[in-house]
C-alpha cells in the first residue's frame, strides 16, 4: 500500500494538474540546497550509524514532542533528559510505540506528511504506522539504520544535497566542521554564525559569555571598541570554517543606530548590571545594526529570525531546559522597528538582509512591501508553524504580487530531522509548482516563464541570496 498519493498538493483540475506535473518533473530531481537549519555536524564528522527510530524520529523533533505533550504525553517518557537528573525513559522501542500508538494525532499536519514520505521512499515501509505496526516498522528501520547506506555521509549523498548550513553559537570550537573538513568526504557541509548569546543580556550567561569571548580571541570585552573586534574576529573563524551567513534570533525585530557615544555608555550600564528591561531590548536593537554594518564589511549574509515568545513554560523550561517546543509566535512590527537599520545599510545593493516572521499577518502589510522597495532586503520562506503546505501557498498568494518572486529566496527547511529534509524540500516544491501551474492557467504567467521561476526557486535564488 502506498502512502502517499504521487499528485499530492497539485490541483485537481486537468490542465492544472498537468502542468504541474511537467513543472515538478523538471524540478523535481535538483540538487538540494540547505542554507538554513540545526543538523548535528557531529552526525557528518564522526559519520556513525543512527542510534535508533526513537533517536531519529522522535526525541530531537519539536513538531513531534509538542504535538504528544499537547495531548498529556510528558516529555520525559519521550526520551527527554530532565535537567535534575530526574528519571527519564532510556527504551528506545516503549518511546516509538508511544509515538506510533499517537500518530494519529498528526492527521493533516505537515510532521505527518513529511514522516510518511521518509518511511515509504526512505525505509519502504508500507503500511500507516500504529499500536499494531509499531514494532514491526520499528525493527524494519533499526535494521536499515545499521546498513552502510544509511550512515550520515552515506544519506547526505543519497538525498543530493548540495550543501547543507548548520547553525553554531558564536561561542562553538567549531571542532566538527574542522573535522569534516580533514576528512577528505566531499559533502559541503557548512556553519552559521549565531551570537544571541553573547548579544543577549538577558541569556543566563551573558556575563560569562563575554569573558569567555575575551579569551578566545585575544579582545577586551569589557570595552565598546573590543567586544566589536571580538565579533569581528570570531565571524572571520566562521568564514574560515565555510560560513557565508549569520542568524539573529531575537524576541522582536527591532534595531537602532545609536551615536557611538551613547553606544558605548549602554554597553558599560549593561556590563554592570545597572540596567532596566527596556536597556536589553535597545542593546539588542543596536547590535542587530552593529552586525549590519559587519557583514557590509565581510560579505556575510544576515538572517532575522523574529517574533517568538521562548520557552513558553516556565515548567518545562526549568525541568528540561530551553528549546523544548514551547516557543509560541507573537506580534511583530516590522515597518517601524527596521527602520533604523534600513536607515544604515537598506539601499545597499550588495548587502544581503533575510528576515524571516512568525506573524503571517505581517506578510502583505510589512514584509512584502518593505522587500519591494527596498535592495538590501529580501523575504525569507515560509517559517517554522508555517512551513507546511498551506503556509507555503498562503506565502506566495500573500507576497507574490507585491514583492514578486524575486525579492524571495527559494526554501530552507530550517529542521533537526535531517531524514526529513527531502521531504522537507518536496513539499516546497509541489506547492510552487501548483502555484505557478494556476498562474499560468489564469494568465498571469507565461508557460515558460513558468519552468524558470520553478528553477529559480529551487536552486538559483538560494545560491544567489546566500551566496552559495
Amino acid at each position: 500500500m502506498a502512502l502517499l498519493d504521487c499528485d499530492r498538493l497539485f490541483p485537481q483540475d486537468p490542465k492544472g494538474l498537468g502542468l504541474a506535473r511537467a513543472l515538478f518533473s523538471s524540478i523535481r530531481d535538483l540538487p538540494i540546497l540547505s542554507p538554513h537549519g540545526h543538523t548535528d555536524p557531529e552526525w557528518f564528522a564522526k559519520n556513525q550509524p543512527f542510534e535508533n527510530p526513537a533517536a531519529l524520529f522522535v526525541t530531537p523533533d519539536h513538531y513531534v514532542c509538542r504535538m504528544l505533550n499537547s495531548h498529556g504525553m510528558a516529555l520525559e517518557n519521550l526520551g527527554i533528559k530532565p535537567i535534575d537528573g530526574a528519571n527519564y525513559e532510556k527504551d528506545s522501542r516503549k518511546i516509538w510505540k508511544r509515538f506510533a500508538s499517537h500518530y494519529y494525532l498528526f492527521r493533516g499536519t505537515p510532521t505527518r506528511l513529511w514522516i510518511d514520505q521518509v518511511l515509504q521512499e526512505l525505509f519502504k515501509v508500507d503500511r500507516v504506522l500504529s499500536k499494531e505496526t509499531a514494532d514491526e516498522i520499528y525493527d524494519q528501520i533499526d535494521h536499515l539504520l545499521k546498513q552502510p547506506e544509511f550512515s550520515p555521509r552515506a544519506l547526505f549523498e543519497r538525498f543530493n544535497i548540495e550543501v547543507l548550513a548548520t547553525t553554531e553559537s558564536a561561542l562553538d570550537n567549531l571542532e566538527h566542521h574542522a573535522s569534516i573538513a580533514k576528512s577528505g568526504w566531499g559533502g559541503r557541509v557548512i556553519t552559521t554564525y549565531r551570537p544571541d548569546a553573547i548579544i543577549d543580556p538577558d541569556h543566563p550567561k551573558f556575563l560569562t559569555n563575554l569573558q569567555y569571548l575575551a579569551n578566545i580571541t585575544n579582545c577586551d570585552t569589557t570595552t565598546w571598541f573590543g567586544y566589536l573586534d571580538a565579533h569581528r574576529t570570531r565571524r572571520q573563524v566562521f568564514r574560515d570554517h565555510g560560513a557565508t551567513a549569520t542568524d539573529h534570533g531575537h524576541p522582536t525585530a527591532r534595531t537602532a543606530n545609536l551615536p557611538v557615544k551613547d553606544a558605548e555608555m549602554l554597553f558599560g550600564e549593561i556590563l554592570m548590571g545597572k540596567r532596566e528591561q527596556n536597556q536589553a531590548e535597545l542593546f539588542r536593537a543596536q547590535m542587530l545594526t552593529e552586525m549590519a554594518k559587519m557583514s557590509q564589511e565581510d560579505g556575510m549574509v544576515m538572517q532575522i529570525h523574529p517574533g517568538s515568545f521562548r520557552n513558553h513554560s516556565l515548567d518545562i523550561y526549568k525541568r528540561l531546559g530551553p528549546d523544548m517546543g514551547f516557543d509560541i509566535p507573537r506580534r511583530t512590527d516590522y515597518v517601524t522597528d527596521l527602520r533604523s537599520l534600513l536607515d544604515v545599510v537598506g539601499h545597499d545593493p550588495t548587502f544581503n538582509l533575510i528576515v524571516f516572521t512568525l506573524d503571517e499577518t505581517t506578510y502583505g502589510r510589512e514584509l512584502a512591501p518593505l522587500a519591494g522597495v527596498y535592495p538590501a532586503l529580501k523575504l525569507g520562506p515560509a517559517w517554522w508553524f508555517f512551513d507546511s503546505a498551506s503556509g507555503m501557498r498562503r506565502y506566495r498568494e500573500i507576497t507574490t504580487e507585491t514583492a514578486g518572486f524575486y525579492n524571495t529566496v527559494g526554501f530552507n527547511d530550517d529542521t533537526r530531522a535531517f531524514c526529513s529534509i527531502p521531504a522537507r524540500h518536496d513539499v516546497a516544491r509541489r506547492v510552487d509548482c501548483a502555484f505557478l501551474a494556476e498562474l499560468v492557467s489564469t494568465g498571469r504567467l507565461l508557460e515558460n516563464e513558468a519552468f524558470e521561476v520553478a528553477k529559480d526557486l529551487t536552486v538559483n535564488l538560494v545560491k544567489q541570496a546566500y551566496r552559495l
